[in-house]
């Protein structure tokens, strides 16, 4: 394989690898800018894959599948809203115990599923014209539509934070909630629909394992994304643009070690393993010394809000 081939297949496969990341992470930045903090997202990822390869075996339609976990995903974020925001519980706790429960019950119910072929999983589809750019047409334009679909969430997602009124109330609810509600502004509501909003892409990244990247299903399939994903918002401070940039950053650590073993490089299996995660690491530590240990988090960020207490 020539230079140019490698890094080819290098940058194409990041853009695999980091799309669940990126979906899972624009999941986590808006439930984050409504204020809660969701460390669920692990386990919000896993029953998203189990539930959409379930779907998509029964039906033998993937958007079907995709569609049934987004779904499962948004009640698993109705739970954390419904711990979070009505019962004030610590957001933390919530978060780890359903990353704990979202771990367990993907796992049984997707036992009977394992070794199963997804008959239509989501497939390569080349853009015209721009798939034939030289360098950037294999790396970018050559991709299923779901990841087509996220730069056009991430695009989504930026106006709608920076050019809409509903984004602003959204980044009101998890700066000041109190200053919010004052105005007339439904906290309460916002924070339900964000956590929920946030749960679907969560299930969605999940669901992009089983269904796209990697169509099947095996038990923790997501191998830490989640974790990867909520660290990344951190990366990203809270911007979509940031998210996608990083999210492809964190893919290509991850392709680069099948590459190095597929190109016959002498590295440990384990080392090759611990790289996304020392990344991880090594990510956040720069970011928090160039930022002072200040970040640029919602003022109220994993704090509970009691219209009483204003």
């Amino acid at each position: 394989m020539g230079e140019q081939a490698f890094f080819i297949a290098i940058l194409s496969s990041a853009v695999i690898a980091g799309t669940p990341i990126l979906l899972a992470a624009l999941g986590e930045l808006v439930t984050e800018r409504a204020g809660i903090l969701n460390l669920g997202v692990e386990g919000m990822m896993l029953i998203g894959a189990v539930c959409g390869f379930m779907a998509a075996i029964v039906t033998g339609n993937s958007w079907l599948g995709m569609a049934a976990a987004m779904v499962a995903g948004g009640v698993m974020g109705l739970i954390h809203a419904v711990l979070t925001v009505s019962l004030r519980a610590n957001q933390v706790v919530s978060g780890l115990a359903l990353t704990l429960f979202g771990a367990g019950l993907s796992g049984y119910l997707g036992k009977a599923y394992i070794g199963i072929p997804v008959e239509q999983p989501f497939r390569s589809l080349a853009l015209p014209l721009l798939s034939e750019i030289h360098f950037l047409g294999p790396v970018l334009f050559r991709h299923d539509v779901l990841v087509y679909l996220s730069w056009l969430l991430v695009l989504a997602l930026w106006f709608f934070l920076k050019r809409t009124r509903p984004g602003l109330y959204l980044q009101a609810i998890g700066e000041n909630p109190g200053a919010a509600d004052s105005l007339g502004v439904n906290v309460f509501f916002l924070r339900y629909f964000y956590v929920v909003v946030g749960g679907m892409l969560c299930g969605a990244g999940g669901a992009y394992l089983s269904l796209a990247s990697a169509p099947s299903w095996l038990e923790n399939m997501t191998a830490g994304r989640g974790w990867i994903a909520v660290a990344l918002v951190i990366f990203a401070l809270w911007k979509p643009g940031r998210a996608l940039v990083g999210s492809y950053l964190f893919g290509g650590i991850d392709a680069l070690g099948f590459h190095l073993q597929a190109a016959g490089v002498h590295v440990s299996h384990f080392f090759l393993q611990m790289l996304p995660y020392l990344f991880t690491i090594t990510v956040l530590t720069v970011v928090m010394a160039r930022r002072g240990g200040r970040l640029a988090a919602p003022g109220a960020l994993g704090l509970p809000y009691d219209r009483e207490e204003r």
